[in-house]
């Protein structure tokens, strides 16, 4: 939709130049689309374009999202409105599967990001990091695509080395961080969930927008570990629901943190979480809105980009794995799960219409 109305009916940019901005866009962390957006104002009207655009483009969403929380905390224990959620909840594990099947046919480029793809799995399975096991497998992913042919570059090679490490070790600390935190967390509470406070949900999602690489998908891996697993903050079923959220709504995924942060903690948390998990996005564009181009044209960063890309798809399989345990608890949720993963798969239906198809056939089945 970018592409359409930024380079063919505007004209505001040429589609290399478009094409230049989704690479580096990938290049950093953070919402893809929502950058994009950021990227484009600045080309268009400098620094304050780049927040007028940001902005416009996230407020919207964020508050339906917010409005379809407040609906889902006052209503969603209605057996009717339960109905529809049991209805959505399959689908949104067939939509994340369809996208893996996708995003997974145009990732695997050759047999090792196959290799690197199907590890990243494994180690997220068996409790790895998800976010050090994406940089690991970038890092991987790098030295081994280039092989013998990137040798004779060794300045490139030496400097994207470097430059990743750095990212990795800046990663690992952040990571350390939010780790200590959230055990000192579970145990002054000893170990008992709690509801956290707008402040600590600003600063928990102020750190997955620091870190995040890939896709919105990528981001339920993320929580899923943290907020279910770690914090027991969520369950996976309003986990679920926050995904469907998101994909229903206009405008980023990533808009599924206000959904989070109100149900955990009212206006006051969807606020903080909204402000928290995008802020990072604005830093780092305005950071690095010059540097990346010349990053995106060195080999050695574009087969750390592969590997990323491809890393990313391996902690999708592994999310959709855990989402369906929670949600496929009945024949209807597997008859709606296989009819869904088909029209995703086969037809590529719209993510909307799979979702609002759902909750219609779970008031049906299940109501």
């Amino acid at each position: 939709m970018m592409e359409d109305e930024v380079v063919g009916r505007r004209e505001w940019l040429s589609r290399q130049a478009f094409l230049d901005l989704v690479g580096a866009t990938n290049l950093i962390p953070g919402p893809n689309s929502t950058e994009m957006t950021m990227h484009i104002g600045h080309v268009r009207a400098g620094w304050i374009g780049l927040v007028v655009a940001g902005a416009s483009f996230i407020v919207p969403a964020a508050l339906i999202t917010g409005l379809i929380a407040w609906f889902y905390v006052q209503y969603g224990s209605l057996p009717e409105v339960e109905a529809l959620l049991a209805g959505i909840r399959p689908v949104v594990v067939a939509i994340i599967l369809g996208a893996v099947w996708r995003l997974g046919r145009q990732a695997v480029k050759g047999w090792q990001l196959g290799v690197i793809g199907v590890a990243v799995a494994a180690a997220a399975w068996l409790g790895f990091s998800e976010i050090l096991a994406l940089f690991l497998g970038g890092l991987v992913g790098m030295i081994w695509l280039r092989g013998r042919a990137g040798w004779a570059d060794r300045r490139g090679f030496v400097t994207s080395v470097l430059l990743v490490a750095a990212l990795i070790g800046v990663v690992s600390a952040i990571l350390a961080v939010g780790n200590n935190a959230a055990q000192l967390w579970a145990g002054a509470n000893d170990g008992q969930p709690r509801a956290p406070s707008p402040g600590l949900l600003g600063l928990y999602f102020l750190f997955i927008g620091s870190v995040l690489y890939g896709s919105g998908y990528v981001l339920f891996a993320l929580l899923e570990g943290g907020l279910v697993q770690t914090l027991g903050w969520l369950t996976e079923q309003q986990l679920i629901d926050a995904i469907a959220v998101g994909q229903v709504t206009p405008g980023p995924v990533f808009s599924a943190a206000t959904f989070i942060g109100y149900v955990l903690a009212g206006w006051p948390g969807a606020l903080a979480a909204t402000v928290g998990i995008f802020l990072p996005a604005f830093i780092f564009v305005a950071l690095l809105t010059r540097l990346i181009p010349k990053l995106r044209r060195s080999a050695w960063m574009a087969a750390f980009l592969d590997a990323v890309n491809v890393s990313a798809v391996g902690l999708m399989a592994v999310v959709s794995i855990h989402l369906g345990q929670a949600a496929l608890v009945s024949w209807q949720a597997w008859l709606l799960f296989a009819a869904a993963l088909i029209l995703a798969i086969r037809w590529n239906v719209n993510t909307a219409l799979l979702v609002a198809g759902g909750a219609a056939a779970g008031w049906l089945l299940m109501g």
